[in-house]
């Protein structure tokens, strides 16, 4: 099993993805990025681009790793991992679905002056970091058109990442989402209110 970890950077993937990690036995924290990364180091360059999952071999890449790691060790990989174009999603999403890979896709989300104030006061990748700002409103449209339709959202903005983690596991070793793939986490079921990850 895949539990893929999604939200827009600065939302709390990685730290939560390590949390995550020590409550669900057998998993492993596996960052996409890594893949990106690996291509990033491509010499001379593959074609300039300002996020990597741009480039046509991150996808299948990222589905290929997962897939053989998984056949490899088995158990669950967590994926943090900021994914806002739904046309790369289903392509990542339809690769793992052939290998018979089941995910579970959450949505880290927090309001937008929440997040604001995380990335302003990051102290890993700097205070504001532009990158970071540069994808609130690419996430908000992501959220309203699409990615919250299609994972379970969990609502940050008054957790810890710990507490997020504790849901998020439960939410795993609990029942299946239902009929539309997706089950809201976190809010009583209301609808909350270069480097592609972080």
């Amino acid at each position: 099993m895949i539990v893929w970890l999604n939200g827009t950077h600065g939302a709390g993937k990685t730290t939560t993805a390590v949390l995550v990690q020590q409550l669900i036995p057998g998993s492993r924290v596996f960052d996409a990025e890594k893949v990106g990364e690996t291509l990033m180091d491509i010499s001379p360059g593959l074609p300039e681009t300002d996020n990597f999952q741009h480039w046509p071999p991150w996808r299948p890449l990222v589905v290929e790793t997962a897939r053989r790691v998984l056949d490899y060790a088995g158990g669950t990989l967590v994926m943090p991992m900021t994914v806002l174009v739904e046309e790369y999603w289903r392509e990542i999403g339809a690769g793992l679905a052939r290998h018979g890979v089941p995910v579970r896709h959450f949505v880290l989300h927090a309001d937008r002056n929440t997040l604001r104030g995380r990335i302003a006061g990051d102290t890993v990748t700097g205070p504001d970091s532009p990158f970071r700002l540069r994808y609130l409103e690419p996430y908000a449209e992501a959220a309203r058109t699409w990615l919250h339709a299609e994972a379970e959202v969990v609502d940050t903005t008054h957790l810890t990442p710990a507490q997020a983690a504790r849901r998020i596991a439960d939410a795993v070793a609990g029942p299946e989402p239902g009929p539309s793939g997706a089950r809201r986490g976190g809010d009583g079921g209301r609808p909350p209110t270069g480097r592609p990850d972080a």
